[in-house]
Formats: structure tokens, sequence, C-alpha cells
């Protein structure tokens, strides 16, 4: 699609009521995902802080690119991981995690401010960025297939459930028909919502009939969210600030939490709830561990940042990279709003490719649809009969709209496997390590030691404590990881790096020493069949020789026509 396509430009502004239907619009496209994270992580009270943080994360974005990028940056699935490594230390562990991948972001704006934006290209090109991106989806698989057989909402799990997961395949075969149908257009517009819906009604028709005859296994939606978010109103005895709660609040910001947390001393109770108990206040190696997990994934995210503008690009026929705002500036909307993100919300933030699918789809690159939608996201988060319904949809609902988001992250980096060269031995291993590591789950396990405060005695002289001694047992094993993305990642980047610096060293592509050696294995044509391999020595001999043998015979009948010529006339 080219600029002159489109219905409305970059600096267009439509109509008011368009306008509000348009954002509205790309509200919904972000919606699904947006609060797929807090839900995912067990923090499902934190969804009107996950919608917040979008807004306000998208309205810092579009300052820092002079409303000149089109897209909604919100909560990132690539963070998952991450999220629950934090999740362990409490808020103060998602509030750090959440300004280190920010501040990852903000650093590398500075780099390319200086030195340009060429070294980026080298070090992460397609055959990086295309296998790494996929990936991200790839290894969400396992959270969608757990979900998609959860029932109860996000705050039970009950098992595997049969219905649950009739449920789940309803949301996901109805939004691949409003995605691939024709004549509704307003289901391709918004398809995960309509598939929400369809598996909400379903997951509601056996939950009625669960509760009514007292059938566990029937029971799929919890409403308590909403049955405690009107209860005010039936009481008696509530206050008239109580009542009005009920329709309107305020989020639970991450940070207010992480100030109780630091004022009280003690996690708060719906982490414990999230983490089984396991979470403690944030120490010093909490920090390493939270550091190791969240900076390596915002590389990652750095890569699919990249793939994400590039993209926008095509469609509105403007450099965004290269050109206004650039690199840079995109890096440092993403990196700040990130920060924004997680203080008021609970996770990192990142462009949505949903949002890019909006303006595609509509042709509607106005970035004023995009500051109105972020605006929406916000005045939303404090309505509480809204945010209410939203933490009631059933784990396997979402876990079937997640069966397509995830697909799409990952189909979106398999399209870049077009531009890349697998006939390249150096792009084939290096598209091969980062699947096989990524899928395979090679995560990188740091081992080190605590002390456990429940095993420290107490020396206790004249009724007051003089001294603390640790018991035999007193430390407890714990690991920091690296998550298998960007253990990927760093391989991906190190082979090629080596591979290229050999060839380099070569001097030009690396197979004139090929021609040397012997024929390369016959399990590289298998790999790739239709890649082109040199050939070995005995057969560059070989077909030498016939070439000579054919060029005397070619002589030898030149000759022969030349004297029967002389002779005939």
């Amino acid at each position: 699609m080219s600029k002159n396509q489109l219905v409305y430009d970059v600096n267009d502004r439509p109509p008011f009521g368009k306008l509000i239907v348009f954002a509205f619009q790309q509200v919904l496209a972000i919606m699904a995902a947006t609060i797929a994270v807090p839900t995912i992580i067990g923090l499902p009270t934190q969804i009107p802080a996950a919608i917040l943080g979008a807004g306000l994360g998208t309205i810092v974005y579009l300052l820092f690119t002079k409303f000149k990028s089109p897209v909604i940056i919100s909560s990132s699935f690539a963070f998952l991981s991450s999220l629950s490594t934090a999740l362990a230390f409490g808020y103060c562990g998602i509030i750090l995690g959440g300004i280190l991948a920010g501040l990852v972001y903000v650093i590398l704006a500075i780099i390319i401010k200086f030195a340009g934006s060429k070294w980026v290209s080298k070090l992460m090109p397609p055959v990086i960025i295309g296998p790494t991106v996929a990936i991200i989806g790839l290894s969400l698989a396992g959270n969608a297939m757990g979900d998609i057989v959860t029932a109860s909402g996000a705050t039970v799990n009950r098992g595997y459930n049969l219905v649950a997961l009739f449920c789940g395949l309803v949301t996901l075969i109805t939004i691949c028909i409003c995605s691939t149908q024709k004549k509704f257009k307003m289901g391709r517009l918004i398809p995960f919502i309509i598939g929400i819906g369809a598996g909400y009604i379903v997951a509601s028709f056996f939950s009625i009939f669960g509760y009514c005859f007292n059938v566990e296994y029937l029971k799929i939606v919890n409403w308590q969210p909403l049955v405690n978010n009107f209860a005010p109103l039936g009481d008696a005895a509530a206050s008239a600030g109580d009542k009005v709660q009920a329709f309107l609040t305020y989020p639970d910001f991450a940070l207010i939490e992480a100030i109780k947390e630091l004022v009280t001393g003690n996690v708060s109770q719906a982490v414990q709830t999230a983490t089984g108990g396991i979470s403690t206040t944030l120490t010093w190696a909490g920090v390493g561990e939270v550091v190791l997990a969240f900076v390596p994934v915002a590389l990652v995210v750095f890569a699919e940042h990249i793939a994400d503008h590039k993209n926008l690009s095509s469609i509105i026929g403007k450099d965004l990279v290269e050109g206004e705002p650039g690199l840079c500036r995109t890096l440092l909307g993403d990196g700040v709003g990130s920060i924004a993100g997680t203080v008021f919300g609970i996770c990192p933030n990142t462009t949505y490719g949903e949002s890019v699918g909006c303006v595609a789809i509509t042709k509607n690159a106005s970035v004023s649809t995009i500051f109105t939608a972020a605006i929406m996201c916000i005045v939303l988060s404090f309505i509480s009969p809204v945010m209410a319904l939203l933490q009631t949809i059933p784990a396997c609902v979402m876990g079937g709209v997640c069966l397509t988001l995830y697909g799409f992250i990952a189909v979106s980096g398999l399209k870049m496997f077009k531009d890349i060269d697998l006939g390249d031995n150096k792009n084939l291993f290096t598209v091969s390590t980062i699947l096989i590591a990524g899928i395979g789950g090679l995560a990188i396990k740091i081992p080190y030691h605590v002390l456990d405060s429940d095993l420290i005695g107490q020396v206790v002289k004249d009724g007051a404590i003089v001294d603390k001694v640790l018991s035999p047992a007193g430390t407890v094993d714990k690991t920091i990881t690296i998550t298998s993305i960007a253990t990927a990642l760093i391989l991906g980047i190190v082979v090629h790096a080596i591979i290229s610096a050999i060839e380099k060293k070569q001097g030009g592509d690396g197979n004139e020493e090929e021609v040397k050696e012997e024929p390369q294995s016959l399990i590289a044509g298998a790999v790739a069949p239709k890649a082109k391999f040199d050939v070995g020595v005995d057969e560059v001999k070989e077909v030498e020789q016939e070439e000579k043998e054919e060029a005397v015979l070619e002589q030898f009948r030149k000759e022969e026509s030349d004297a029967q010529n002389d002779i005939n006339e």
C-alpha cells in the first residue's frame, strides 16, 4: 500500500464522529492482548492498570515521535517469563524490571543518535530478526495450551477441562471466521472482540447450568469480581463512597503497590496468591535475577520494534526508521513509554501488530486516531463495571485468543524468511541455531545461594536478642535464568558474526575455499534442496575434461566441413 492509497494520512484529522469510531476500533483491536498479560501472570486485578499504562505509554510514544508514527504501544508478551521471575520479588521486582527494559531502549537510542543506525542492520539483519520474532510466538504456545483447558477464569485452575477446551475452540473458530469472511466488514475489523464475545456466551451457558445444578465441571466463568463490584449497592451499611466506587474507581498502580511493600516490608497479598506464596521482598540477589530476566529480553523486543516499524513504513509510504521521526526517536518513545506503562500498569510496552493491522485494513494512518484511542484507554480504566466484566473472562476464552495472537507474532517473523537466502550456509546455520535454541528451551541458568531468614536462630540474653545464628540448613538454592529467547538471540548474533568474520578474512563470501575441499554432504541438500552448493575438485576436473573433448570435436567437424566445401567448389 502506498501513501496515495490512504484514506487518512498521518497528519490528517478525520471528522469528529469518524474519529471516535476509528479510535474505538483501535482500542478494541489491542484490548484482548492488553488484558491477557496481567491475566496470564495471575494478576487480573491489574487489568485496569494495564489499560491505563497502554494509554499513557502511547501518549508518551507519540510525544517523542513528534506525532508521526501511528501505532499504539501496550503490554508486551515477550516479557511474560520475565514478569514471572520479577513477580517472585513483588511489585518492586516488576517496577525494577520495567525501568531496566525502558533504559535499554533509551541507551540504544542514544547510541543510534551519535553512531547512526547502519550498525543495527549489520548486528541484526533479517536473518536474525526474523527467526527471533518467530520464536517469541512459538515459545508461548505452551501458555496458550494451558489456558485453553482451564475453567473458572484466571483465578482458579481446575486442571484439564473438556468443557473449557470447547469454549476456547469456539473462540478460536469465531476469530478465524470473522478474519477471513468478506461480507461482514466489521467482523474483519474486530475479530478478537467478536471471538471473545462468542466464547464468553458459550462459557456462560455452561456456567449457568453448573451453578444451578451444582456441577463443578461446568463452572467455567467466575462472576465473583462483578458481584463484588456491585456488592455495595445492595448493602445498606455501605458508605456513599463505596457505592460510587461501584461505578468509578482508580487502578492499582504498580508504583503505589511497590511503595506499600517498601513501607510494610511485606509482599502484597495479590502477589502472594499469584506466586503460590513463594514471593519475597526484593534482595540484592533478586536485583541480579531481575536484570538478567529483563535486559536480554529487551534486546529481543528491540528486534521486534525494528520489524514493526519497517512494516508500518511500508503501509503508510514513509520511512519511519531512516526518515522521520527516525529509529532514535521511536526507541526513545518506546523506552520511556515502557517505563510509564510499568509504573502505572504492570508490564513494559511495545508496538502492537494489531494496531498496525488496523491501519492497514482501514487505510487510516491518522495519528489523531491513535491519540484519541490512548485517551479512551485512560478513561475506560476508571470505569469499574467495565473493568470488573473484563476480569470475569475465562482463561479458556483467552487461551483461544492467545492461539491466534501468538501465531500472529510467529508468522510476522516467518514472513521475513522470504528475504533470506537459505542457500547461503551462513544464513542456514544462523536461522537453525536461533530456531532450535529458542523453541527447544535453551535457557542459561546460573545457580546461587541465599540465606533463609526462617532458618536463622536467635541468641537471647536477658530477654533481648543479642545475636543471630545460622542453622546448618540456613541456605536456599536459587537460580538466575536467562530465557531461551534471549539465549537464542545471543547465539544467533554470535554465530552470524563469527561466520561473517571468517568470510571477510578469507575474502569474498567464503565459497572459493569450498572448491578445494570435498563435496558437501547430502544432508545439506536435504535441508535446503534448492540451495546452490559448490562442487568438489574431482567433479570440476571431469567437467573441464569434457569441455576440452567437446572443443576438439567441434574443431574437427569445422575442418571437415571446410574441406568438403573446397571439394565441391
